[in-house]
């Protein structure tokens, strides 16, 4: 459990960080080409590092019913989102949109519940409530801003992109048990690909030499080794809970906007800034313990011999944990603190 708990708040860390300066990029790169380096510098990075990791090309472990899910997570969340967020940087100054990302925790976590009736405590919901209340200070419209139009079009854009990842981050839950540098490095590729060839045909030109290393350095960590980590979390904490640690990206996205590259706050800013912090509070003091039955399940994962892993090897086993194989799980009744992770998704 701790594990993922790092997991996902290194993940948080690395994505809030690149977001400002995704915004500073804008200025050289359009949005469309800008969305396409981005992704196309994690694939690739995390392309050589799988391959150097394995020595060759190896299976991804993906089952057969599961590409339909991840083609999907592919789609929002490399594709769609990104190009998004990144028009929504055009409106929107790099800290108040940072702040704003706090609405991909709130909408998985909403798509978790009513869609995969994923289990949520009341502590999980108030806090939700509190981001979204940050959010609405954030987007309301004020002259500072520069009129009414330009006050929403950033807001409703990153909002967008919010829903775009919300609903990346439940597909991609259903794959979370694949190898997590062929789900990253293959959505990298992917999104990436497309994305820039599409904005090249539109007429968009590739920048100097020292603008394109920078831009595939922030897409290989901020895109790139934050899924892969996002991707850990969700096998041990579950859609919702790792959504509510990743959390913590905006404000340290609004940290990096504020202290590294200057950008003025309002009043406004705060208070989104307190109440979300309230809500992200709530999420990390969580605690969920309860008597659960363990259906039997097959499956394959990297695993230690815990509670829920007590089985025999078929061949011979050195002994080193943890470890991988295929291994079948019998009915088990007990009581602990637990998170919906991929022994614990049960109904309550």
């Amino acid at each position: 459990m701790h594990r993922s708990i790092a997991y996902a708040l290194l993940a948080a860390v690395l994505f809030g960080a690149s977001t400002p300066f995704a915004k500073l990029l804008l200025g050289a790169i359009s949005p469309l080409l800008l969305a396409g380096l981005l992704y196309l510098g994690s694939g690739v990075g995390l392309t050589l590092i799988r391959l150097a990791r394995d020595r060759t090309w190896s299976a991804s472990g993906l089952r057969g019913q599961e590409w339909p899910w991840f083609a999907g997570a592919v789609l929002f969340g490399g594709a769609l989102g990104p190009i998004a967020l990144l028009f929504g940087l055009t409106h929107t100054s790099g800290a108040t949109a940072s702040l704003l990302l706090n609405l991909e925790a709130v909408l998985t976590a909403v798509i978790a519940w009513l869609v995969f009736r994923e289990n949520a405590d009341r502590r999980i919901v108030l806090g939700m409530l509190a981001i979204v209340a940050g959010g609405v200070v954030l987007a309301w419209p004020s002259s500072a801003e520069g009129g009414a139009t330009s006050a929403w079009m950033g807001p409703a854009a990153i909002a967008a992109a919010c829903l775009c990842w919300a609903i990346d981050n439940n597909l991609t839950r259903k794959v979370s048990t694949a190898d997590a540098l062929f789900i990253a490095g293959f959505k990298g590729l992917t999104a990436g690909a497309v994305n820039c060839m599409l904005a090249l045909s539109l007429g968009a030109s590739l920048p100097g030499a020292t603008t394109l290393a920078g831009t595939l350095a922030v897409g290989f960590l901020g895109y790139g080794v934050s899924l892969v980590m996002f991707v850990l979390a969700l096998r041990g904490l579950g859609t919702a809970r790792t959504g509510a640690y990743f959390s913590i990206a905006p404000f340290v996205g609004a940290a990096v906007a504020l202290l590294m590259l200057g950008e003025s706050s309002t009043p406004s800013f705060w208070v989104a800034a307190a109440l979300m912090a309230w809500g992200v509070w709530l999420h990390l003091t969580e605690h969920h313990e309860h008597e659960h039955r363990h259906e039997p399940i097959d499956h394959t994962h990297k695993h230690i011999h815990d509670a829920h892993h007590q089985h025999d090897h078929d061949g011979a086993w050195d002994g080193n944990e943890p470890h991988s194989h295929r291994h079948a799980h019998a009915v088990l009744i007990h009581k602990h603190p637990h998170f919906p992770d991929i022994h614990h998704r049960h109904p309550h």
